[in-house]
């Protein structure tokens, strides 16, 4: 299901309220300002002064501010637990920004990459498999957002470009108050690069392993000299084969913004961009009880091929209004096309039995369309009462998503492990299911944060959803069928953070979620109660974050191989720690270290899957990482070098909700070094899986996929 939410550009400007009179609710002020200022500035003597409050940053109070994110790895602010642009520290939940500085110098080229030293994240565990991005928080698939509005689930969706965005926000545990549908297990908001009131930019060339050939740039600049009107142009243009034969891995990216900035405290924002990848979906499996190496191609040439096209259009309006009052309002529309066909190996003997040496294959592909309309407008006003800060923010979307699919399955002609020789494709398939789907939602939302005496806040988020979907089609396994649904659903989440300190605080929170997959059936609702600390020294940038929780996810739908065909579990319980620090210790060093254990539980008191006390697939016990970098600095011949080494472990996992094959734990080590060529000029070398540590990440009862082998990279990057 593919809903949104409009995350915000978040970023403070510099507020005097006038002395008032608070004559009710801060939610009722938001709603109506004229009639409330007019009060105010008749008020009584015996009214109770509100203390003006002084903010530093620029843009409006209601915009996210990411103009450091290039310049560090650690965030301050977050839009990530709701529309509000919010203090990491003092936001009662588990949230992780990776801003672009952390991108960069890790090299991260895909999503998988960028959340992977996120603590509570696996990556990778679908292995060679190459269609979406596959990685889980906590658990579950996360739903993501672009600039707080709903793009859809991470498994099934487009293969985002990072590039693309300043950040990842990804917050921990439930919160649909914050931005509408979602798993309980969390989400991930996108931050799209917006321009800037300053002249700024780069190019850059990439070669390396696998025929890897890339180029990109990313600049912008003022275009009137008031700088009222400003531009921002990003491109990467690859060309490239993936680590397995008969295999491709190309894309054109290209993205212009225009910002216009008529006064002080208007901005208006429009972002084109297009995206358009041609690559391969997978290596096909290889034979079960083998070791072949990764490059070993087991597919079929001519039918592999993995495509998407999307056009987005997106517009951004913030006004302050002055008095704390600001106003946001963001609009996108997107058209998608996207398609993928291969064969896979599907033969749970393998190659045990040295005498037959045929492997069963079957035919797999699905063409999608998609046109996505959504809009989001609040307002949020801040305001004092004595030793209360409050903030209020009241909202409303609308989502509009239309979609065609048609999948096609069949038996493929069988191939020989020892010698393969390729068949070609299918020729013309009939679909096995079409599917068009039609889905509207809309959605009303309150969210509130009052802090006590700088030191105790109490933030409520409040929501509510009205879905209306419609669904038709026809499966050769179950005949045609049809399904509507209009459902009206509502969640909140009540947190509380105190700061015991300055530097410390400790928060506690109740969370719910809600995502209902398709018509016709049950929502997927969630809940979630969290506790954690958190500690942001004075001395030098960092955060460290600690936390428990216990969630649970109701009315689950699972696709298991080999027809992946939709199955129903009752309720999973996850019960975890998260522990994570960014530290920039000195202006040199700079560490990010993770830690997580989930105890996973399916929770079906009739047993009717016969999975009732088993652990959920693809979900590890462990997890742990570290990235940490240094750089010597140069003597004036010489130019800085900066050194990178990073070490992620992912315990063993189930691959089946039945639990009977399980992976083994593994480590694998990442590394990049860069080099100061000159004052705006260097060279990068990244390699990823650097000793080429190799296991099964995904063994679907089939066919083995291992994961991602060595890669090295190196890029020349200007700056100015």
């Amino acid at each position: 299901m593919n809903m949104e939410i409009a995350g915000n550009r978040v970023s403070r400007t510099r507020i005097r309220y006038r002395n008032a009179v608070l004559l009710g609710c801060t939610a009722l002020v938001a709603l109506s300002p004229a009639v409330s200022f007019g009060q105010d500035a008749s008020g009584s003597s015996s009214a109770t002064t509100l203390t003006p409050i002084v903010l530093e940053g620029s843009g409006s109070a209601g915009t996210l501010d990411t103009s450091n994110d290039s310049k560090s790895v650690v965030a301050t602010q977050t839009t990530g637990v709701g529309k509000m642009p919010t203090d990491i520290l003092t936001a009662p939940a588990s949230v992780s920004v990776v801003t672009s500085k952390e991108i960069t110098e890790r090299g991260a080229n895909s999503i998988e990459q960028v959340v992977q030293y996120t603590a509570g994240v696996i990556t990778d565990y679908y292995g060679s498999d190459d269609r979406f991005d596959y990685f889980k928080i906590r658990g579950f698939s996360p739903f993501t957002y672009r600039d707080g509005m709903a793009i859809g689930r991470s498994w099934g969706g487009l293969l985002e470009e990072p590039y693309t965005y300043e950040r990842v926000e990804i917050l921990k545990g439930a919160n649909s108050t914050g931005f509408g549908v979602s798993d309980p297990g969390g989400s991930v908001n996108y931050v799209t690069k917006l321009p800037k009131s300053e002249r700024f930019g780069e190019v850059y060339g990439t070669g390396g392993s696998f025929a890897h050939k890339e180029a990109g740039f990313d600049f912008g600049d003022n275009i009137t000299e008031d700088d009222t009107l400003s531009y921002r142009l990003t491109g990467k243009f690859q060309r490239s084969d993936a680590e397995y034969d008969y295999s491709q891995n190309d894309e054109n990216f290209i993205m212009g913004g225009i910002t216009w900035r008529p006064t002080d405290t208007t901005s208006l924002s429009f972002v084109f961009d297009h995206l358009d990848r041609d690559g391969t979906p997978s290596s096909g499996g290889h034979p079960r009880f083998t070791d072949f190496d990764r490059d070993k191609f087991f597919g079929e040439p001519s039918y592999n091929y993995n495509t998407a096209n999307r056009n987005t259009y997106s517009v951004i309006f913030d006004h302050d209004f002055g008095d704390g009052l600001t106003f946001n309002s963001s609009a996108r529309y997107s058209k998608t096309d996207t398609g993928f066909g291969y064969a896979y190996i599907w033969d749970a003997l393998g190659a045990s039995d040295p005498a037959d040496t045929m492997l069963d294959r079957s035919f797999f592909g699905s063409d999608k369309s998609s046109e996505q309309f959504i809009v989001d407008a609040h307002l949020l006003y801040e305001t004092n009462f004595n030793d209360v800060e409050s903030r209020t923010l009241f909202g409303v979307e609308y989502n509009k998503l239309d979609s065609n699919n048609a999948t096609v399955y069949a038996a493929a002609p069988a191939i020989d492990w020892q010698n393969p020789i390729y068949s070609g494709g299918p020729g013309a398939l009939a679909p096995y299911d079409t599917a068009e789907s039609n889905q509207k939602t809309h959605a009303i939302y309150f969210q509130e944060d009052l802090t006590f005496f700088d030191r105790l806040t109490v933030s409520i988020g409040l929501r509510n959803d009205w879905f209306d979907l419609k669904e038709v089609g026809n499966n050769l396994f179950t005949g045609p069928y049809s399904g509507e649904s209009d459902i009206s659903k509502f969640s909140k989440r009540l947190g509380l953070s105190y700061k015991i300190t300055d530097e410390f605080a400790a928060y506690a929170s109740y969370a719910e979620s809600v995502a209902p997959p398709s018509a016709g059936v049950e929502p997927t609702i969630g809940t979630q109660y969290e506790m954690g600390v958190k500690y942001r020294p004075d001395a030098f940038p960092a955060l460290f974050t600690a936390s428990v929780y216990d969630l649970t996810m109701e009315n689950i739908t699972t696709y298991e191989a080999p027809t992946y065909l939709p199955a129903t579990i009752d309720k999973v319980r996850h019960r975890g720690i998260d522990l994570e620090a960014k530290v920039e210790v000195t202006s040199n060093i700079s560490v990010i270290a993770a830690y997580a254990y989930i105890d996973s539980k399916i929770d079906e008191p009739g047993n009717i899957s016969g999975y009732n006390g088993k652990a959920f697939a693809q979900v590890p016990e462990h997890m742990a990482s570290v990235w940490g970098t240094y750089t010597l600095e140069g003597d004036g011949k010489l130019g800085d070098m900066t050194f990178g080494l990073g070490a992620r472990y992912v315990g063993s996992y189930y691959f089946d909700n039945a639990n009977t094959r399980k992976s083994d734990g593994a480590i694998v080590f990442d590394a990049a070094f860069t080099y100061k060529v000159f004052e705006n000029t260097t060279l990068q070398v990244n390699a990823t899986n650097l000793f080429d540590e190799k296991h099964i990440a995904n063994d679907d009862g089939g066919a083995y996929y291992y994961n991602p082998g060595r890669t090295i990279m190196a890029t020349l990057r200007q700056t100015w």
